[in-house]
């Protein structure tokens, strides 16, 4: 809005200096870059972004399997923490070793974190394993890339309207910089003695 009044003010000022009007049209296009840019680089980075998520997602689904798993017993030195993992990220998992089949059809045993307060042998619970029984994260899921996706859309808008502005404010300092030396070489042709004109000294 300030670049459109800003137009409106000087377009026919005589005071109008043609820094002035440069400096109302480099606004005015920055806002419309802003207003263009900005919407088009959201959409299309966070449009690339859903595809590679939602892409990932499918990929980790097929390729990750929920076991079940049969407490052995606690691990030595084992305590309550919280699953970073989790999606309310309060969920308390405790070590313990434990026994599972894989989906290929080997047995395993290995020390790792169940989603029970106080195991005791023979307690079950699920993890995620690998087609071979590795234990690996559970899979994304479509709501979290989605999430990141928009989140990803919306930085790269703030990225393209921090650019813009950033090149119209360089562009602003430039114009004013070489005002500033106009005048400097404006103000030493006038001399020292330029209130002195006229007074018969």
């Amino acid at each position: 809005m300030r670049a459109i009044s800003g137009l409106w003010r000087w377009r026919h000022n005589p005071l109008r200096r043609t820094t002035d009007l440069l400096e109302a049209w480099v606004a005015l296009g920055a806002l419309l870059l802003i207003l263009v840019v900005a919407p088009l680089a959201g959409s299309l980075i966070g449009g690339l972004a859903q595809s590679t998520l939602q892409k990932s997602v499918r990929e980790q689904r097929a390729s990750r399997h929920l076991v079940t798993a049969t407490v052995v017993r606690k691990a030595e030195g084992s305590q309550l923490d919280v699953d970073p993992e989790a999606s309310t990220g309060r969920d308390l998992r405790t070590r313990v070793v434990a026994d599972w089949t894989a989906p290929d059809g080997s047995a395993h045993r290995a020390a790792v974190m169940a989603s029970l307060d106080s195991p005791q042998p023979g307690d079950r619970f699920t993890i995620w394993t690998d087609r071979q029984g590795r234990t690996v994260a559970r899979p994304l899921d479509s709501a979290t890339a989605a999430t990141h996706a928009v989140l990803a859309g919306f930085g790269a808008a703030l990225l393209a309207v921090g650019l813009v502005e950033g090149c119209r404010r360089l562009v602003v300092w430039r114009m004013v910089r070489r005002r500033y030396a106009r005048w400097d070489q404006a103000w030493d042709k006038a001399g020292p003695d330029w209130g002195r004109t006229g007074t018969g000294c």
